[in-house]
């Protein structure tokens, strides 16, 4: 209790706590970003989530001295602390109930889009570029090379290197033709052609 029979109130009369946040938000929003892999919306997460930690120890961080470095070890620590209480309290499956086939059809089809989305997110730049070029706007080779400033052939190496990764990382391989596109030499798959 604070005077005349008032409860304290964390933070109240104290500005250095929002201070504190406006200076160095910017500075660790970029940091929860890398250590996310980029995902704005977990790093806005991670970074509240280490905000709100240093709010309710803020008299003793701030006496510190340098409360960043404090919050910057909360970001850091904070992935392997959720897959420690994670692995103490296992989050369980909530039940599904069946649904009829189109439902069923189209859950497939966002899942089978969400694997593909991840495959994408895990290929480096370049070879993303050129799945994205090739196969969303439906580009030949010669006209992703010009985009990318590269040759057609370094097009072809990279999309085969990054089809080939996805459909090993999806489960999805095979050893089907899917014949030529325009622009196209040979086998979409990967495969060699020895003539």
């Amino acid at each position: 209790m604070g005077e005349a029979g008032q409860p304290e109130i964390i933070g109240a009369g104290d500005d250095s706590f929002e201070e504190f946040v406006g200076a160095s938000s910017a500075r660790l929003f970029t940091m929860a970003r890398l250590l996310t892999a980029g995902h704005r919306a977990e790093a806005e997460d991670l970074l509240q989530g280490a905000f709100e930690r240093a709010y309710r120890h803020w008299g003793r961080i701030s006496r510190r001295g340098d409360p960043e470095r404090y919050v910057r070890q909360i970001l850091v620590s904070a992935p392997a602390d959720r897959w420690r209480r994670l692995r103490r309290h296992p989050e369980a499956p909530s039940e599904i109930t069946p649904a009829g086939p189109a439902a069923a059809g189209a859950s497939a089809g966002i899942a089978d889009r969400d694997v593909l989305l991840r495959g994408l997110a895990e290929l480096p730049p370049r070879q993303r570029a050129v799945l994205v070029l090739r196969y969303f706007e439906d580009l030949s080779e010669a006209q992703a090379a010009t985009v990318l400033g590269c040759s057609a052939g370094t097009v072809q190496s990279q999309s085969t290197r990054a089809l080939a990764w996805l459909r090993e990382s999806t489960g999805q391989a095979s050893d089907r033709d899917e014949g030529p596109r325009d622009g196209d030499e040979g086998p979409r798959d990967g495969a060699v052609r020895h003539d």
